[in-house]
């Protein structure tokens, strides 16, 4: 990696240091790319950086590549198009359906947040606005230009990319880029190398650089089926007469929870408890599932199977109902951090019941209502009013949407020659730092930790 300024630039203006708010700026001396555009979640100096200018103008960029649809990758978007970016946005088909579907639900949510903090007098901001609202969004997605994975793309002279199935999420993708004379791999969210719903990751070959995620780079997920510990807390959850919420994505891991709590009950290994699915996100993302059949490994008997004997909550109002139930129940809601959405509402109510289980079932950022759940928080804090924490809390790592460290080492042993730095981002500092680590002692190859801010000369 050379150390003076040449044609070729990368910048890290998120997820950097940290697992939100993905934006990468790839430079030349006459074009301007930016892969991915996330929005910062988690603790609250992330999240005011939301609302901060960045150092680039959205109006000089010539496009925006999306990995995939997640809000720490997507969530950004309408921002720079009310900051004035009218270029491409690049994604797979899939990608901009589930982009479509997480930015409308994260504008509805920003809208009735900033209402209820007006109403309960809790912001400090008066009146409290939201960041953008669905407007906003209508403005963004005509903007899309969808592709295949496989299909190469010219977005000038000195710079084109193809997508290919990164096993993350349906539609998700590496981006590989040809820039000038060399090639730069942008890893987005590797997903494990047997995932339940998507086929494998593509391992890639040949690289000049490597761009790849860290999230789990301190970690192992373990050999625990999903099935027998999904199956266990559900069987604890009926036999304290209790509920069990599940804090849940709306995109994968809703799906892989339907689809594993409706085999476990045909083969009548968990009682036939009622099962809600209280996330429009989620239950709108199942429905994409049957219409890109060939973005993902399941059959068409499977994806009917992840819908069978779930009550589909829509309304807000429905949500009440739930909550009026007596007995055991299963509540899949958002959102998966418990940073907003459906889950607040019966956490509000269902928290302080020995009685009940919280099962986190994915990655839960610093910050995040989730993280402090998942480390004994005492209280939580939820619309402005703090709850006693009485529930049980569970965490099972099997259903991860991420490689885990040997996963990450796996793909990236891959690239046998000509590698000549791989950049490690998305990640908190001790998961980066430990992944670091081990490529350098089990492969060999020089990493640097991708730093918020900084230009990088290729």
């Amino acid at each position: 990696m050379q150390q003076e300024p040449t044609s070729i630039e990368l910048k890290f203006l998120g997820g950097a240091g940290t697992v939100t708010g993905s934006k990468i700026l790839l430079k030349t001396d006459t074009h301007q790319v930016l892969i991915d555009c996330g929005l910062f979640q988690g603790l609250k100096q992330l999240r005011l950086l939301n609302w901060k200018k960045l150092n680039i103008n959205p109006a000089e960029l010539d496009a925006i590549i999306l990995t995939h649809g997640h809000l720490d990758h997507c969530g950004y978007l309408p921002v720079f198009v009310k900051r004035g970016y009218d270029g491409p946005i690049h994604a797979t088909h899939p990608t901009r359906e589930v982009t479509q579907i997480i930015l409308n639900d994260s504008a509805r949510i920003q809208m009735e947040d900033a209402e209820e903090a007006n109403r309960g007098g809790y912001s400090i901001h008066h009146p409290a606005k939201p960041l953008y609202n669905l407007d906003d969004v209508a403005r963004t997605m005509p903007l899309f230009e969808t592709h295949d994975y496989g299909q190469w793309v010219e977005i000038s002279e000195d710079i084109k990319f193809c997508f290919r199935n990164s096993g993350h999420i349906l539609g998700s993708a590496i981006v590989e880029v040809r820039c000038k004379d060399r090639t730069i791999i942008f890893s987005g969210d590797i997903g494990q190398r047997k995932p339940l719903l998507m086929d494998p990751p593509v391992r890639l070959s040949k690289a000049d650089y490597v761009v790849m995620e860290s999230t789990y780079g301190d970690r192992l997920h373990g050999d625990v089926s999903p099935y027998q510990e999904l199956k266990e807390v559900v069987s604890h959850t009926y036999n304290k007469d209790g509920v069990l919420i599940i804090p849940s994505f709306a995109v994968e891991r809703a799906q892989e929870l339907l689809l594993i709590l409706n085999t476990l009950r045909d083969e009548q290994s968990i009682p036939a408890m009622p099962l809600y699915l209280d996330t429009p996100m989620g239950i709108d993302v199942s429905d994409l599932y049957l219409r890109y059949h060939e973005w993902h490994n399941l059959t068409q008997a499977e994806c009917e199977t992840m819908m069978r004997n779930v009550h589909v909550i829509r309304k807000f109002e429905h949500t009440q109902h739930v909550l009026d139930t007596h007995g055991p129940k299963i509540i899949i809601a958002g959102s998966g951090m418990v940073t907003g959405g459906r889950v607040l509402y019966y956490l509000e109510k269902l928290l302080s019941d020995r009685k009940n289980t919280i099962l986190l079932v994915g990655f839960q950022a610093p910050g995040t209502r989730g993280n402090l759940l998942r480390s004994g928080a005492n209280e939580i804090k939820i619309h402005g009013n703090y709850y006693k924490v009485q529930a049980e809390v569970k965490q099972i790592s099997s259903m991860s949407a991420h490689c885990d460290q040997a996963d990450l080492l796996w793909w990236l042993e891959n690239f046998k020659t000509s590698l000549q730095q791989v950049f490690l981002n998305h990640g908190e500092p001790q998961a980066s730092e430990a992944l670091r680590m081990e490529i350098i002692d089990k492969l060999g190859f020089p990493v640097t930790i991708a730093k918020m801010g900084q230009t990088y000369y290729l």
